[in-house]
């Protein structure tokens, strides 16, 4: 158990790390086809590679309901590091929002996590059920996103939070008790088309920004894996009616700190690093005041030029340096 609890929080730091190059590299790329051919995006694959990893190891470990919720510790992580990158400031808000999600997530590991390592995967058959359900809900919801709008940023993270869950829930018959078979063959499979699938809509779903669909993400992956293993693995609560109610309690909370989290940012927080000095200003429009009532600026300066000026500039033939008085302060012309 504890082992399972370790190497799912470095999954998350992974995980957490890869959002936030994703988001950048989605930032200044065009389309999916730009940020491929980017180096960064290839450093985020291997981030995400390393915590499927670690998360399908934590799997052979550790329940699905304990390893599973454990992924919304990405946010917490990615929210101060992507500040921290962007060089600005995490605002209270943010903190609020990471203390609701820490608290929400320790009431759900709480009264989920009961047991040690898993004795029991999903069958051929469910497998199935599983794959063709979340292929048919990802359909639905990619159909929905179109632009680079708000709504289809959320749209595309829906969808790679189910891609991702339904990966970790075939993942872990991989992970207890496989033997090599073509059922197993099937199910790797699967599980790797899901695992791509889920990088490529998250790079989709950054296009629109880091907070909102890193938010929706990161809740939609544990509750689609959760929903699978309580429904189909028979994992469920502790402690009973009691334990339905705390996991609800915890529940809300946690949705309140992602709801937080992924608020947009106001003020100088949300501006960029080279802005960091305040917001561009128009040029300043500047006032001279008559040296008199009812004087212009260009009467104050005609009347204040001597008037043997004229007859200087003749004399010498050249233009030089005169000294006159505007307002009582000697300017040299």
């Amino acid at each position: 158990m504890f082992l399972a609890l370790v190497l799912s929080l470095v999954s998350a730091v992974c995980y957490a790390a890869a959002a936030v190059v994703q988001e950048r590299t989605a930032a200044g790329t065009a389309d999916l086809r730009g940020a491929l051919a980017r180096g960064s995006w290839w450093w985020s694959v291997v981030l995400n590679g390393t915590g499927a990893l670690l998360h399908v190891v934590a799997l052979r470990y550790g329940p699905l309901t304990l390893v599973q919720p454990l992924g919304a510790l990405s946010l917490v992580v990615a929210v101060p590091l992507g500040a921290l990158i962007a060089r600005r400031r995490t605002s209270g808000t943010q903190w609020r929002g990471m203390a609701l999600t820490l608290a929400g997530l320790i009431t759900l590991l709480t009264v989920t996590a009961s047991g040690g390592a898993p004795d029991d995967s999903l069958r051929t058959g469910e497998v199935l059920v599983v794959a063709v359900a979340a292929i048919g809900v990802i359909a639905v919801l990619v159909s929905f996103a179109t632009g680079r709008t708000a709504r289809a940023g959320l749209a595309f993270a829906a969808a790679s939070g189910i891609a991702s869950g339904a990966g970790s829930t075939l993942a872990q018959k991989l992970a207890v008790g496989a033997t090599p078979s073509w059922s197993v063959a099937l199910v790797a499979v699967l599980t790797a088309g899901f695992a791509v699938a889920g990088v490529l809509l998250a790079q989709k779903a950054y296009r629109s920004g880091l907070g909102g669909p890193l938010a929706l993400l990161t809740l939609v992956n544990p509750l689609t894996a959760s929903a699978v293993g309580i429904s189909l693995l028979g994992e469920g609560f502790q402690y009973g009616g009691t334990g339905i109610l705390l996991a609800l309690a915890g529940a809300a909370a946690a949705g309140r700190g992602v709801i937080l989290l992924s608020r947009p940012q106001s003020g100088q927080d949300a501006l960029p690093a080279h802005l960091k000095g305040g917001r561009p200003r128009a040029p300043r429009r500047t006032t001279v005041r008559a040296a008199a009532p009812g004087l212009r600026p260009a009467r104050v300066f005609r009347s204040a030029l001597p008037s043997t000026l004229p007859s200087t500039l003749a004399s010498s033939g050249r233009m030089g340096a005169v000294t006159t008085d505007i307002t009582g302060m000697s300017r040299a012309l």
